[in-house]
């Protein structure tokens, strides 16, 4: 069975980033179903999968990472307004029976993602 799963990696810091808030959505043409919500452990992880099983389908979605709220959290001086407050992630699931990991190596001023393993 496929299934989704992400971390994110605080690249200012070489550390994993603990208490981002991370929402998935399925998107239909405009439309935008939330389909699951966590935050991030010490480990910068979701502690499971944020899809797999039956809710685990072919389609497009988002993932919304919360990361202005990470870094006033962490007690970085920001502008007003930051550079970066929520990131979003558009991405395509094809396989439903793939493991599809995303995730978020992030800074204040930049981030990058990839298809991990």
């Amino acid at each position: 069975m496929g299934k989704l799963t992400t971390h994110v990696l605080d690249t200012a810091t070489g550390k994993p980033a603990a208490g981002i808030g991370i929402t998935l959505y399925r998107l239909a043409g405009s439309a935008r179903e939330k389909i699951a919500a966590a935050t991030t452990n010490a480990d910068g992880r979701v502690d499971a999968p944020l899809m797999e099983g039956g809710t685990f389908r072919k389609g497009r979605y988002e993932l919304e990472f919360e990361a202005g709220v990470y870094f006033t959290a962490a007690g970085l001086e920001l502008p007003d307004p930051p550079f970066l407050e929520d990131i979003i992630l558009r991405f395509g699931i094809a396989d439903e029976g793939a493991h599809y990991h995303v995730p978020l190596l992030l800074s204040p001023y930049g981030y990058s993602t990839y298809r991990g393993s």
